[in-house]
């Protein structure tokens, strides 16, 4: 499966992800080829790319949970928009919490871990799908370190309202690559979120502890602005607010960057302990498929392999299978860790080389014919 930007799409790419349009109704289903009028009509809805499945790639599984969960995040867009830009007008949203009521009882109490399929956007309702990932994965988190169901609604409900800000960015801005940002740049994007953070501190609807997770949670998700000075104690409800809104920005797709892999995702989360809470992360890594068997992965030795059997200890060392000798490595052995580790996930399934024929006509022969010297 890979990312491909719609400036960079080709009528006969066969789609790894459905479809949707702006009512949550499916246009175009996995594997259909998406042709020159689908091309137009990613680009009218504004995509910033779409997931395309290789030539001879099989379309991968899917289960009941994949499909419900990709239904969910389709169908409830149009009432997370709602929600959102009342709240950013100023004005009370009456089916907030009939909304998080239902997300909870979907993903607040699962005992078995989900794939966290990433949704297709495009700039018009980034902002939207991200808020609602980010509370979903909070609502997973939450309930594997088995917080109270006050705790997790207040949280959750923090977490659809916490990019408020984010709907303020101008569109020229939330377009650029972050290496490409000005300092003025920078500076609209801190005081979006600024004016976001006052407006959230005077809202008299929400509840004070809502309120506690939305102030500590923009403070530690954008330290620039003027309030992240203030001593706030440390909320557990902002610490995972941290760890799923990471998350969820690093493996999505966007304007300027390419999408991370969950595995590097993960890797970041883990190395950086002083930035992210571990038991936070371990419940993260405790409510989603990361590297499930049948995964197709590259190793730091330069090989490439298989995930045989996951390692629920640690995700990154799994048993897998090698293709360069057709041999069972397990990774969290210590002498096959120095040898070996996990890379990344196998970013394409085409081992062709393409060849530069200019470049390789400076290292061939002169053509000979029969009978010539």
């Amino acid at each position: 499966m890979l990312f491909v930007k719609t400036e960079d799409l080709k009528p006969g790419m066969r789609l790894a992800k459905p479809i949707y349009n702006r009512n949550g109704v499916m246009l175009y289903e996995r594997n259909s080829k998406i042709t020159s009028q689908g091309i137009i009509s990613v680009n009218n809805f504004g995509l910033i790319g779409i997931y395309i499945l290789e030539p001879a790639e099989p379309v991968p599984p899917m289960s009941e949970d994949d499909i419900e969960f990709e239904r969910f995040q389709a169908m409830s867009i149009f009432e997370i928009k709602e929600i959102l830009d009342a709240y950013s007008e100023g004005k009370k949203e009456n089916n907030m919490y009939q909304f998080i009521n239902q997300l909870l009882k979907k993903y607040g109490s699962l005992h078995h871990k989900i794939n966290f399929i990433q949704n297709i956007r495009s700039n018009d309702d980034y902002v939207y799908k991200h808020s609602l990932n980010t509370a979903i994965l909070c609502a997973l988190i939450s309930s594997r370190l088995g917080l109270e169901f006050k705790t997790q609604l207040d949280l959750t409900a923090a977490a659809l309202l916490h990019d408020i800000g984010g709907l303020q960015i101008p569109n020229n801005i939330r377009r650029k690559k972050t290496i490409d940002l000005t300092m003025e740049d920078e500076k609209k994007i801190t005081m979006c979120y600024q004016n976001s953070y006052d407006a959230f501190k005077a809202n008299l609807d929400l509840s004070p502890d809502i309120k506690r997770i939305l102030s500590a949670g923009l403070m530690l998700l954008h330290p620039d602005i003027p309030s992240a000075t203030e001593n706030v104690p440390k909320v557990i409800g902002a610490e995972i607010l941290k760890v799923a809104n990471c998350f969820d920005n690093m493996t999505a797709m966007k304007f300027g960057d390419e999408p991370l892999s969950e595995i590097a995702a993960i890797r970041y989360l883990l190395e950086m302990e002083d930035q992210f809470d571990r038991k936070i992360v371990d419940a993260l890594l405790d409510s989603i498929n990361v590297l499930s068997p049948g995964v197709c992965v590259e190793f730091t030795n330069g090989d490439k392999g298989l995930v045989v059997t996951a390692n629920d200890s640690n995700v990154l060392e799994p048993f897998v299978l090698s293709f360069n000798d057709n041999k069972l490595y397990n990774l969290a052995d210590s002498k096959v860790a120095e040898q070996m580790k996990i890379k990344d996930i196998m970013k394409t399934m085409d081992n062709r080389h393409v060849v530069d024929r200019e470049f390789l006509s400076q290292y061939m022969g002169k053509t000979l014919h029969m009978g010539e010297k």
